[in-house]
């Protein structure tokens, strides 16, 4: 039973987050009284509840209980790497197809025009399309075409690595971000950028006027804006945002009036793409809801599809491979005049059946990066609620505390620290680490990981240097940032390190057992692989349940409205 993504599943976004300041009727405060939307009692806000759409390419996944590794009835490797363990995963959005050659090509295309004179990030952004060559295979044409010739543009991209996959999905956070706020008029229109001249600014650069920019042209990047460091001429559109506080001055709306720039309270901007969690992704190729009825599933699966066979059962299909992976040594395509999955190395991204989530391709045609770090025993330690290993905390740096600005690299993204704690600093605390962050930087990066504080007495010497079981040396550190870890074998007694990530589905070369989504399979995150492309994911904010109708639900009331006597 397929699910179907209706309309009604979600609440239409808004055109104006902020309600009407000319009402004649506000909301009030639940707590106080005051009322929200009103310019002259301080412009207190309450935005308008959304529960947004996803972004282009996304399909919504609705998020429950399944058993981690329970759809595998084998482990062929001896692994012992997926033990079975009950955990719930949250709704999330996830891509309807793997990120295709055309797609990737986009993304270089728009580095060439942003960039034009950075060969380095070019060509750090191309995909290793040497992937394809082997010693005693001919395959040096998919070398020179696979990535650029249009008769693969809808093919999925390989030779990624885990990394330039994490620079994809920051990148069309952004591009997406930008999309939207330039046709709806809240930054200046594509057709207007820079005058309307060189194309109209297709590159998407824009003059960061405001908010400690450097006023040179910089690419939009959504983590700038919210924090207000683009804005002023050259980038606010015609259609922005109503200010209603007190301190905001005249700008460039009508007669005048007030106006700032979207915030993340507006509902307006997308969650950022990200890679999915090793968790979803194997919950979203199960799609295990098409067989549930009253929270009882009926049947449960092997493969993205329903029964213990490859080959489809429908009339109209009947006999037809149902994924593209390698049948059986030397049989990448089968028999000349009838070929049995209709491909030799990769198929187009929308080749075969979707599961009931409606995904592409989530068992065979390439493997797909997930987020998580690999460890062979993790289903023995992860939380039980939207399972994950690979936290790495990380804060963006500030320019100046004093203003709340973010210091940005060459390409305006903001620069980003490695958290030192797992709570909200004190502003005391704020400004001290940020006026220290590069002397503590370079130091730490000087010091060898067993040598004891020069500015540290005994008793902290010792403490630090003793060690547990595990070979980590001991700082009472609140996230372990600190902690330091003994590296003379690790990575040399084993290949699993911290670098290893998670990459999983089967492939076009592989055979059937790697079509089941427990299966899991590691790689270094700066290498890549004619078997291994990648899919995009983004939180889901609001309410888990999307499919809301024809379902008993309890009311939720309104407040009391209060009013002042």
């Amino acid at each position: 039973m397929k699910i179907l993504f209706t309309k009604t599943a979600f609440v239409l976004l808004a055109v104006s987050a902020v309600v009407s300041s000319c009402s004649k009727q506000h909301e009030t405060s639940q707590k106080t009284g005051i009322a929200y939307n009103d310019k002259t009692n301080g412009g207190y806000v309450r935005f308008r509840q959304t529960h947004p759409s996803p972004g282009p390419g996304l399909v919504p996944i609705e998020g429950g209980t399944f058993v981690m590794g329970g759809s595998a009835d084998q482990d062929v490797a001896y692994d012992y790497n997926n033990v079975r363990r009950r955990v719930t995963v949250p709704s999330f959005y996830m891509d309807e197809t793997e990120v295709s050659n055309q797609d990737w090509l986009d993304y270089l295309h728009w580095t060439a025009i942003t960039f034009p004179n950075d060969r380095e990030l070019y060509y750090d952004a191309l995909p290793d399309t040497l992937v394809w060559r082997k010693p005693l295979s001919y395959n040096e044409p998919y070398v020179d075409n696979y990535l650029r010739h249009p008769a693969f543009q809808d093919y999925p991209v390989v030779g990624v690595t885990w990394d330039q996959a994490q620079d994809y999905c920051q990148w069309r956070t952004d591009r997406t971000n930008e999309n939207i706020l330039r046709e709806t008029g809240r930054m200046v229109a594509w057709k207007d950028l820079n005058g309307g001249k060189n194309g109209g600014g297709a590159a998407g650069t824009t003059t960061a006027a405001a908010g400690g920019g450097n006023g040179a042209a910089q690419p939009f990047n959504t983590d700038i804006y919210l924090n207000g460091q683009m804005k002023g001429p050259g980038v606010d559109g015609k259609k922005m945002m109503p200010d209603l506080s007190p301190n905001a001055q005249a700008g460039t709306g009508k007669g005048g009036k007030p106006v700032r720039p979207v915030r993340m309270e507006d509902g307006i901007l997308k969650q950022g793409y990200r890679l999915p969690s090793e968790a979803e992704w194997e919950y979203a190729a199960l799609a295990l809801a098409g067989n549930t009825q009253f929270e009882n599933i009926d049947d449960g699966k092997m493969y993205p599809w329903n029964g213990l066979g490859v080959r489809s059962a429908k009339s109209k299909t009947r006999g037809l491979i149902l994924a593209n992976f390698k049948r059986g040594a030397g049989d990448n395509a089968g028999v000349g005049g009838y070929l049995n999955d209709k491909a030799d190395i990769t198929a187009p991204v929308r080749s075969y059946a979707p599961n009931d989530f409606g995904l592409y391709n989530m068992a065979g045609n390439v493997n797909e990066w997930v987020a998580d770090t690999y460890r062979q025993t993790s289903f023995e330690e992860f939380d039980d609620f939207n399972p994950f290993r690979g936290n790495e905390y990380s804060n963006k740096r500030m320019a100046d505390p004093s203003k709340g600005l973010y210091a940005k690299d060459k390409y305006g993204r903001p620069i980003k620290d490695p958290a030192k704690a797992n709570r909200k600093l004190k502003y005391s605390e704020l400004l001290a680490q940020q006026g220290q962050r590069a002397d503590s930087t370079n130091a730490t990066a000087a010091t060898p990981a067993n040598a004891v504080p020069a500015n540290g007495n005994a008793a902290n010497a010792n403490a630090l240097l003793a060690t547990k079981n595990s070979g980590k040396a001991f700082n009472p550190d609140l996230r372990g940032e600190k902690d330091t870890v003994n590296l003379a074998l690790y990575g040399n007694t084993t290949l699993v390190n911290n670098r290893s990530k998670v990459y999983k589905g089967g492939s076009w070369n592989d055979m059937a057992y790697w079509l089941n989504p427990a299966t899991r399979r590691f790689m270094d995150q700066d290498e890549s692989s004619a078997e291994v492309g990648f899919r995009c994911a983004m939180t889901l904010v609001g309410a888990p349940e999307i499919y809301p109708n024809g379902k008993p639900h309890y009311g939720v009331k309104k407040a009391k409205a209060f009013k002042s006597k």
